[in-house]
């Protein structure tokens, strides 16, 4: 169990290295003229996340939840093609990328990286979607996975709704 916790750190440190980069890129949009949307749905974002990596430890810890090899190793593989996807975003969107709804007047829609594919305007929230199912389940953490995933369903409708608003005024 050891290695888990250590699997649930490095994917917080990973959260931390993400807000490092969404507020130097708050800043980019800003000094643009960027407009921040959303904002009354973001605190129950950050606290959905941080509920994911507490969860993760404190069921497997206080529920001695069992490493399943059958279902921890692809899981493991889930979480870190869900990595490898929200990077690619990140890498894509450049300064663009934030982990809040801010959009620079005048600025096209990004369409490189996995933004060029027209039937998935959303791949981040996918890597969201995909992490947080598979993060717990690495160690059979069913309850934490359950919940983040319905939570992080109801969460993603306001966000993608807000989301869509705020690209829906940049030029195509």
């Amino acid at each position: 169990m050891p290695w888990y916790s250590l699997l649930v750190l490095l994917v917080g440190v990973e959260r931390l290295a993400e807000l490092v980069v969404a507020r130097r890129n708050a800043r980019w949009s800003m000094a643009r003229g960027g407009r921040e949307y959303g904002q009354g749905h973001y605190p129950w974002m950050v606290a959905l996340h941080t509920g994911l990596l507490a969860g993760c430890l404190l069921e497997v810890y206080l529920a001695g939840r069992p490493f399943v090899p059958a279902l921890g190793w692809p899981m493991l593989a889930l979480v870190l093609a869900a990595q490898a996807l929200r990077w690619w975003c990140v890498a894509a969107l450049g300064p663009r990328w934030n982990t809040r709804v801010i959009v620079v007047p005048g600025l096209p829609l990004v369409r490189r990286g996995p933004y060029r594919l027209a039937w998935l305007r959303h791949p981040n929230y996918v890597a969201v979607a995909v992490e947080g199912a598979a993060l717990p389940l690495v160690h059979s953490a069913w309850i934490t996975g359950l919940v983040f995933t319905v939570a992080n369903a109801v969460l993603m409708v306001v966000r993608i709704r807000c989301e869509n608003t705020a690209l829906a005024a940049l030029p195509a």
